[in-house]
């Protein structure tokens, strides 16, 4: 399984794939699928493989990674499409994220595909997961049916049990422009400046067991024309990290009322996430041993719902950095990884 492994991710990081653009990897993958004597379902650019003897009886768990790759940086000192051999690392652009999960959640899939196990098994290739695009798990998730899920991303093989969301607002402050000289007009930038602080002092009461406080930060402003000028709009940025104490329009409605600036989310949908303490992933965690942490990054997590943890092979460090990278010995971990997961999963259901 790892020799197929490292084959089929060298042949993976080979073929662009950027979100929205997976259609080539997506139709390899299929072929791939063909040949192993497996039947698959592609809805747009994303692949859907059922057990052969898949019951509605039954629960399922969905094996999911991504396809899609960001575009690789400039400070690439190779053809991320072309990489150098080794022995010991496979590189490429998307080779850790999420390449690694990818191959090694198959490989798993595939161990038990013809196995009868409690539940219902599922393996979800998604696609758009990096431009948190419409044609990925936003529309997928309407046409499965899967009880709980475990999201291939690079962490290390941790588990992640409880994912921050993220919500991007953008603040506009409106003034009146006028000549700089004759103190003139309203300036917006200190209408702004003072719903920043407004913002910055805002408190979350409610604090989350798993994640603990929400985390808000303002990343950009921007505002004027020239230096004579009274600045008649001003617009700022604010990176907000929920938890799974407040929904994102909860947040919104909250921010709003503090400041003058109208507030808009760019998307309201990407919600965090958590893990029930008491859920049978927990339970398989657990005694295994496996390390549990909170993510502070994002995934297809928060746009499906159903209990669920984050874990795969490769370092989250690693993602999106020129000359990326997995070590051949992470996938052998991976694999090993997830089928030892499954498998306690089995004995936790059979229990």
């Amino acid at each position: 399984m790892l020799q197929e492994s490292v084959d089929l991710l060298r042949k993976l990081v080979s073929i662009r794939s950027f979100s929205g653009e997976e259609r080539e990897r997506s139709d390899f993958l299929r072929r791939y699928l063909a040949e192993k004597g497996v039947k698959s379902e592609q809805i747009g650019n994303n692949i859907i493989v059922r057990q052969p003897h898949h019951s509605d009886a039954k629960q399922t768990l969905m094996l999911n990674s991504h396809i899609d790759t960001v575009k690789p940086s400039s400070s690439y000192t190779f053809d991320p499409f072309n990489p150098p051999f080794s022995d010991t690392h496979l590189y490429g652009l998307g080779s850790n994220d999420a390449g690694a999960s990818v191959v090694s959640l198959l490989q798993a899939f595939l161990h038990f595909y013809e196995s009868e196990l409690l539940f219902n098994l599922i393996l979800v290739l998604s696609c758009e997961e990096e431009n948190s695009g419409p044609g990925g798990m936003r529309m997928l998730w309407e046409k499965i049916k899967a009880d709980f899920a475990i999201i291939g991303e690079p962490t290390g093989m941790r588990a992640a049990i409880a994912e921050r969301g993220l919500l991007v607002i953008d603040g506009e402050a409106i003034g009146v422009s006028g000549h700089a000289a004759r103190n003139e007009g309203v300036n917006a930038l200190y209408i702004a400046l003072e719903d920043i602080m407004a913002i910055k002092s805002v408190k979350f009461d409610k604090i989350s067991p798993a994640m603990g406080e929400v985390k808000l930060t303002v990343t950009q402003i921007n505002a004027g024309t020239q230096h004579n000028v009274v600045p008649d709009r001003c617009t700022f940025v604010t990176d907000i990290r929920p938890t799974d104490q407040y929904t994102n329009p909860e947040i919104l409605e909250l921010l709003q009322s503090k400041v003058k600036s109208k507030l808009t989310a760019r998307n309201l949908s990407n919600k965090s996430s958590a893990t029930p303490p008491n859920h049978l992933l927990m339970q398989a965690a657990e005694s295994l041993g496996v390390e549990t942490y909170v993510s502070p990054t994002t995934s297809d997590w928060m746009r499906i719902s159903c209990p669920a943890i984050k874990m795969g092979p490769g370092e989250s460090s690693r993602s999106h950095q020129a000359d990326e990278f997995v070590l051949i010995s992470e996938l052998q971990e991976g694999i090993n990884g997830y089928i030892r997961f499954i498998e306690e999963l089995r004995k936790q259901k059979t229990d």
